[in-house]
């Protein structure tokens, strides 16, 4: 047995990897996009996190079915498969997609702190990063990050499912909003709300969550059910947000460029409570993206090294965990906000390795050693459809940037 990955400990109970992978997905930039789309376009492009879900449903079960029936993490299996050179490539352009945005977790953080406390954004997301590289070094990382991040996306989908049936959005638009279209100027919108629900790179990491649970093979229907429950809270975060944003920022015309504007989404639910409230869930979702965005890049870091041995229990992962929030940490102070070019740099990284991961989650899928677990026909239709998703995104975006 191959010894490149925490060694599987059996863990009771039946949820949590899929909340861990919902929780460091669904950052600040995706209440920012949500928002915005909402406040702007309506209810016309609600159909995004709905295709992006269902897609993510696939890529993570994908990724169930590997992590259970692999004896390595992600970056040992994909050598095991395609060679060290490829695992490499693989590991560092996960390294550079999640590196880039994290940054803007940090100053997620600071953003929400500020409006909570005023003050500096740059101290707060200080403050922060110190108090996540505290919270990576205490003992039993996977179980403490499991059981934060859980309680983290609950709160959340409490706070906006509330707002949203409180909004009484329009419910023959919304369904309208369903069947996709493009209204003018919403191409750059749908790529960023598209790419906040449908991350390959956190379905990747999937592979590495499962194991840290210690589910083996025969734990596939507990696993299943935990990815579906765990995505479908990350899709209905996206959508919820959207739809409450339609239902009270659009009639009023407010266009959203702060946490103050957005934070204007919760008023029909506690009114002169929103904007406190609206910051406790931003600064929520900013945080669990701050410890759970690290986790991936300094995991996939340790990877490239050839040093993914103990998982999340290893100091070198942690190291290289560490790492990666010093530098987000470090460019939310200097700059005070997130630079441009990074954000420019984030979505390139981002749309053109996606397609690269998600055709390698395919061909692992049906190697032999997945066994029963191996993926079938639906799947990988839908998986080719995802992937095919990915590549016109990526179009989209050299057109737009163009």
């Amino acid at each position: 047995m191959d010894n490149t990955a925490a060694p599987r400990v059996r863990r009771r109970g039946g949820l949590g990897p899929a909340f861990v992978t919902a929780a460091l997905v669904f950052g600040p930039g995706s209440i920012t996009t949500a928002s915005s789309i909402g406040a702007r376009f309506s209810y016309d492009l609600v159909w995004a996190p709905v295709l992006a879900t269902v897609l993510m449903l696939c890529f993570v079960d994908i990724s169930v079915r590997i992590g259970l029936s692999t004896d390595r993490g992600p970056v040992g299996t994909v050598a095991d498969r395609f060679g060290r050179g490829i695992a490499i490539a693989v590991a560092l352009g996960a390294f550079g997609v999640v590196t880039s945005f994290q940054a803007g977790n940090s100053v997620g953080t600071g953003a929400a702190s500020q409006v909570l406390f005023g003050g500096n954004v740059g101290l707060f997301a200080a403050l922060f990063t110190v108090l996540a590289i505290g919270f990576l070094w205490l003992p039993s990382l996977y179980k403490n990050l499991e059981r934060v991040m859980v309680a983290i996306i609950l709160v959340m989908l409490a706070i906006f499912v509330i707002t949203a049936v409180i909004a009484r959005p329009d419910l023959g638009a919304m369904l309208a909003g369903l069947v996709p279209s493009l209204p003018s100027g919403s191409s750059a919108l749908v790529v960023g709300a598209v790419a906040t629900t449908f991350s390959v790179v956190g379905a990747f990491y999937q592979i590495q969550l499962v194991r840290e649970k210690g589910w083996g093979p025969g734990d596939y229907a507990i696993a299943r059910r935990d990815a579906t429950i765990g995505t479908l809270a990350l899709g209905v975060l996206s959508f919820v947000i959207m739809i409450a944003a339609a239902a009270v920022l659009n009639p009023r015309g407010v266009k959203v460029s702060s946490p103050a504007d957005m934070a204007t989404i919760l008023e029909p639910t506690v009114g002169h409570w929103a904007s406190v409230l609206f910051a406790v869930g931003l600064w929520a979702a900013a945080f669990s993206s701050l410890v759970g965005n690290a986790t991936i890049g300094g995991s996939m870091l340790a990877g490239a090294a050839g040093k993914e041995d103990g998982g999340l229990r290893s100091k070198f992962v942690k190291v290289c965990i560490t790492v990666v929030m010093v530098l987000g940490g470090l460019v939310a102070i200097v700059f005070g906000g997130i630079p441009v070019q990074l954000i420019v740099t984030a979505q390139a990284v981002t749309i053109f390795v996606a397609p690269a991961i998600g055709i390698v989650l395919v061909i692992l899928g049906h190697h032999k050693k997945r066994g029963s677990l191996t993926i079938g026909p639906f799947r990988t239709v839908l998986a080719i459809i995802g992937f095919a998703f990915l590549v016109l995104l990526a179009v989209s975006y050299v057109r737009n940037f163009s």
